[in-house]
């Protein structure tokens, strides 16, 4: 991994202490007493998860950031949470790691108000395997290790259901939870956090890992992923995220802009081939 800049244990202390307070008057709350009018001249501060979120955003920075006039500082996170909670209270000005339906889920269950500005990529979920070469190969007593948050992990059964590895109730859908898989085929199943599932790829016999930590474990989804998602109206584009009311801020804008140009697809699809694919078009809905 390499060495961005890092969050702190006392920077991650403060932004989960400030979430818990539910700050105010941070500079990047829109109520602030604070003059932000001078914020265009102070870099932005973007957290994002190693592989390719900083990844893409040190491109922007390296190759685009400084004729565009933006000042891009980056910031590496290896978990789900505290890029919001950083973002929420101000520690960050902005997040690029998640998709909808995590963010959703994550902004209603922590009371947090963050809110998508651009989709950028897709990165398909995946089912790996040391052991075995095809889907076909796994069997009854096998177990596969599923990311345990909400959102990924009922997007990973949807992913088996749909390969025939189970069944599971009608209308679910990326909703699913194990309780509601109503034919495990004999399958045993291992909930671990997203971020630590590749590490498990040889303590079971088949993985659903996320795109990003795939990549990190250096295995490349288009070409050792058993299964991958379709990328076909696939709802979970990652996207650049903001605490909502920061939207309108000239240098997120001109981030946002950055992010869905020409250059950057072209990085995208030359540096990933397939198994990140861009995602330009749209505001997240």
């Amino acid at each position: 991994m390499r060495k961005n800049i890092k969050l702190t244990a006392g920077i991650a202390t403060a932004a989960a202490l400030a979430l818990g307070l539910s700050a105010c008057g941070t500079s990047s709350d829109p109520s602030s007493s604070k003059d932000t009018a001078g914020a265009a001249d102070k870099p932005l501060v973007v957290a994002a998860s190693p592989t390719p979120h900083a990844d893409i955003l040190n491109y922007v920075k390296d190759n685009l950031a400084e004729k565009a006039g933006l000042k891009l500082e980056v910031k590496e996170f290896t978990d789900y949470v505290l890029p919001n909670t950083a973002t929420q209270s101000g520690q960050v000005d902005a997040n690029f790691f998640q998709h909808k339906p995590y963010l959703d889920d994550f902004n209603q269950k922590n009371k947090t108000t963050i809110v998508p500005v651009a989709n950028v990529h897709l990165e398909p979920l995946g089912l790996y395997s040391k052991s075995l070469k095809s889907v076909k190969d796994i069997k009854a007593g096998q177990t596969i290790a599923v990311p345990n948050d909400t959102t990924n992990g009922g997007r990973a059964l949807q992913l088996l259901a749909e390969n025939g590895l189970i069944t599971i109730k009608p209308g679910v859908g990326t909703n699913a939870k194990l309780s509601d898989i109503t034919d495990k085929k004999g399958l045993e199943f291992k909930e671990l956090e997203a971020a630590t599932v590749p590490r498990a790829l040889n303590e079971v016999d088949a993985a659903v890992i996320n795109g990003n930590y795939a990549i990190e474990a250096k295995l490349s989804p288009a070409k050792d992923a058993l299964v991958l998602e379709k990328a076909e109206g696939n709802p979970y584009a990652n996207f650049l995220a903001v605490k909502e009311g920061n939207e309108k801020d000239a240098r997120v804008q001109k981030l946002a802009e950055l992010l869905n140009s020409p250059e950057v697809k072209k990085y995208i699809e030359d540096t990933y081939k397939g198994s990140v694919i861009p995602a330009f078009g749209a505001v997240a809905k």
